[in-house]
């Protein structure tokens, strides 16, 4: 491509300090390096993670930065030493990467990876190397991947390449949501055939592991959520039962034990709350309940009575579903081009990216589920 070697110069919503609203601005985004791969982002999707570092991390060391992390591209131009992909390829940048050499990308058990940017900087949400620059600053890359960009520049551990007829403006999803809670449910709660499931929160990851119980087989799957009108939505996804806390003068916990025989096989916090986190494992049936902590928050701690533990229940996390993100992703894409897996129900508004302030005040609102943002043809 004509661009190849050179500094491009293009649009990005950037975040200068937290809590602000988003600006649109002309970015530098400089050449890849060694291993890297400069991508032309055609759509990104709105997540959750996104709203935690601007409005709940705070943490100034982490801005200015260019944040988006659930987008679909095509490969622009490649850095010296990438040979498995070329520019024209269809890809999604990944917020966990899989350089497939450290302990943990070499053991099973996990999809941790040693060389991601979280391994250090977890806190700023950022690794302070950065291809970017705006009005002679450095701008960092949000989770190592800044999709409110219509370029990005991101390291080949870190990138998937996809089907080329998959649909990018649906299959950007998978880049983080849809992904993590599916694979919640169907990687690291192990759902059961037959199982009782309760699902709290039904954001696009509540949802999507609300699909992954469903897809596992198990028998009821409780839908639990403060807004009721995510209950239809719920529905097809294949929730059977629903249930608002604030509708009850007791703990959810007991009502869904009142409702089990003793509580669920496994339950899913996907909120991102502390307190939430509790609630889903007092909900779990004692001797084999699974809960699993999907939700992202590193803000405050959480607690339990040990007894919860010592009766026999296992407390567990879940990033990115437990994929693997280089070795599962293109699978994913596959799963949704042939119908097991729904992505497009998920979307429920479609924007440009000088829009990236109202898509943001609608999920800070509870007003979608997932927005669309078109970055670039």
């Amino acid at each position: 491509m004509a661009t190849a070697g050179k500094v491009i110069k293009c649009r990005a919503a950037v975040a200068w300090e937290p809590t602000a609203a988003l600006m649109m601005e002309e970015i530098e985004v400089a050449p890849p390096q060694e291993g890297e791969i400069r991508i032309k982002v055609v759509a990104t999707g709105v997540c959750h993670t996104d709203l935690y570092h601007l409005f709940e991390g705070k943490d100034k060391r982490g801005f200015p930065t260019v944040l988006g992390h659930e987008g679909a591209g095509v490969v622009e131009s490649v850095g010296p030493g990438v040979t498995d992909f070329k520019p024209g390829d269809k890809v999604i940048p990944l917020f966990l990467s899989q350089c497939g050499e450290c302990k943990f990308c070499k053991c099973p058990k996990t999809n941790l990876c040693d060389r991601n940017w979280s391994s250090k900087y977890h806190d700023i949400m950022s690794d302070p190397t950065t291809r970017f620059t705006c009005r002679d600053r450095p701008i960092l890359q949000f989770m190592g991947t800044s999709t409110f960009s219509e370029y990005t520049v991101i390291n080949q551990i870190a990138v998937a390449k996809i089907d080329d007829d998959a649909p990018l403006e649906r299959v950007c999803l998978l880049g983080c949501g849809i992904s993590t809670g599916y694979g919640a449910a169907v990687n690291t709660a192990g759902v059961t055939p037959g199982s009782v499931c309760a699902v709290f929160g039904l954001g696009a990851v509540g949802l999507a592991a609300v699909m992954g119980c469903k897809n596992a087989g198990a028998s009821r799957i409780f839908a639990v959520d403060i807004n009721e009108q995510k209950f239809e939505k719920a529905k097809v996804f294949g929730a059977t039962d629903f249930l608002n806390p604030k509708a009850y003068n007791k703990p959810i916990s007991e009502v869904l034990a009142e409702m089990t025989n003793g509580g669920v096989d496994f339950s899913l916090e996907c909120v991102g709350n502390t307190e939430v986190m509790r609630t889903a494992l007092e909900s779990c049936v004692k001797g084999w309940g699974v809960s699993v902590l999907v939700g992202w928050t590193d803000v405050k701690d959480f607690s339990a009575r040990p007894i919860q533990l010592i009766s026999g229940k296992t407390w567990k996390g879940s990033l990115f579903g437990g994929f693997k993100s280089k070795d599962s992703v293109p699978n994913l894409v596959c799963d949704y081009m042939t119908g097991k897996i729904k992505l497009d129900e998920f979307i429920t508004h479609k924007m440009s990216l000088e829009q990236v302030n109202d898509a943001i005040n609608l999920m800070k609102t509870g007003q979608c589920i997932r927005c669309i943002l078109n970055i670039s043809k």
